[in-house]
């Protein structure tokens, strides 16, 4: 619990934290909204999954948690404190835990905002636009047991992609470096996707695709023709974010500071 606490003394007052995590919040409600108010279905009966556009913003804000969460890796090093915290705590790998906890915590917080503001705006401009349940669509409501699943499920794939970004950092180190990588990682599977057209080679591209498998979280609708179901899909960014984390603690374990 000591731990714990130094690193969340450490986040909170680290400057310009608390202003990322609201950026994280208001960008993702606000595209979000932009999103679920450009929808556009004169005539009607248009395959369109209301819960995955009300939490379009998740696309953005994901990037803004891989930010907040590599620098509590990055920012130590580049400073120099990182020999101040290892000596404090000669457990390495309860440093690194300890990290991740905080920086989970606080983006789930932060991400359960996001989402409810999202699904509430959501619900809102679909409904101006007709896409509504008495026009066929799910009903875009917390108490709609899918809906439930997805907004719940886009709560835990930023907490896991902050997950992802701290064992990077901890193995790259270098701010710039490691957010490069975080981004290239979750973007690069979907456009290979896009380029490949072998159907067999674009599915297993789109189940290894840390990004493109967690959002499946968010699909209400067609659920048959996903290469994964919502849960397999975020298991992958689970074991991707596993993996980033084990090779952080290794390397933090037997690596010079």
């Amino acid at each position: 619990m000591t731990a714990v606490h130094a690193e969340w003394t450490k986040l909170r007052t680290l400057p310009g934290t608390g202003w990322l995590l609201l950026a994280a919040a208001a960008l993702t409600a606000a595209v979000s909204a932009i999103a679920a108010n450009s929808v556009s279905c004169p005539a009607g009966g248009c395959q369109l999954d209301p819960a995955k556009v009300s939490l379009t913003g998740i696309y953005l804000g994901q990037a803004v948690v891989a930010i907040v969460a590599v620098t509590v890796i990055s920012g130590e090093y580049s400073t120099g404190m990182i020999r101040l915290t290892l000596t404090a705590t000669p457990r390495r790998w309860l440093v690194l835990a300890a990290k991740a906890a905080v920086v989970s915590s606080v983006t789930l917080a932060t991400g359960a905002v996001a989402v409810l503001a999202s699904v509430l705006a959501g619900g809102l401009l679909l409904d101006r636009h007709g896409i509504t349940a008495a026009h066929g669509y799910e009903a875009l409501s917390l108490g709609n047991g899918p809906v439930l699943r997805a907004a719940a499920g886009s709560v835990l794939y930023l907490a896991l992609i902050a997950l992802f970004s701290v064992g990077v950092a901890a193995v790259v180190r270098d701010s710039a470096v490691a957010i490069g990588v975080v981004l290239a990682l979750l973007f690069l599977f979907p456009i290979l996707s896009s380029v490949i057209t072998s159907p067999g080679w674009h599915r297993h591209l789109e189940q290894l695709s840390p990004m493109t498998a967690g959002l499946y979280i968010q699909a209400t609708t067609n659920l048959r023709l996903l290469p994964l179901t919502p849960w397999q899909g975020l298991g992958v960014l689970a074991a991707w974010a596993a993996g980033a984390m084990l090779a952080g603690a290794l390397l933090l374990r037997f690596r010079d500071a």
